[in-house]
Order: structure tokens, then C-alpha cells, then sequence
């Protein structure tokens, strides 16, 4: 089973990825220097994180797998570091005219 999974950290911040072999186990990639800079090391001494199954299929190719993810990081924000971990694709800010 291929999955996009979200993790959320003890501070809301969330990360959005990929399983292409559904594993339980599989936290995926995040930077962890990156986010061991928004923790203490106490706090770090008592870590819990949440894995939710955002969306899944048996028949999607990894090309679908791979296109879905960048839809839910963008979808999610969680490429914005004030709301997640993920590192690309890159956040970019929109500025509407006029507001």
C-alpha cells in the first residue's frame, strides 16, 4: 500500500510525506537539525508525535504517489516554516494586488 502520511509534532508543526511501501514504522526524512532547533533539550527528553494517513492506494504509480505529495505540502503549507518541516518543493508567499 503506497501512503502520504502527515506528522505532527508536540509543537503543531506538521510534516507531509511519502511511503511507497505502506510501512508502519516509516517517519519519513525530515531534517532532523531543523527541528531540533524549535525544541529544548528536555523537552526533547519526552517526544510525541502524531501519523496520520492523509491518503492511500494500492494502484497509484510512484509518478502519482510523487504528485500527490507535492499537492498535500502545498495544500497543508507545511513547506512554510511557520507551519511545517518540509523543505520543498519551496514555500513561495502570494501578495495579492491591492490588498
Amino acid at each position: 500500500m503506497k501512503v502520504i502520511y502527515k506528522i505532527t509534532y508536540p509543537n503543531g508543526k506538521i510534516y507531509v510525506g511519502k511511503d511507497l511501501t505502506g510501512t508502519l514504522n516509516y517517519f519519513g526524512s525530515a531534517d532532523s537539525k531543523l527541528i531540533e532547533r524549535d525544541y529544548t533539550p528536555e523537552q526533547m527528553r519526552d517526544f510525541t508525535v502524531r501519523k496520520q494517513i492523509l491518503w492511500e492506494s494500492e494502484t497509484a504509480t510512484d509518478k502519482e504517489v510523487n504528485m500527490k505529495e507535492v499537492e498535500l505540502i502545498k495544500e497543508l503549507q507545511s513547506n512554510n516554516p511557520n507551519i511545517g518541516y518540509n523543505q520543498w518543493p519551496k514555500f513561495k508567499i502570494i501578495v495579492q494586488a491591492g490588498v
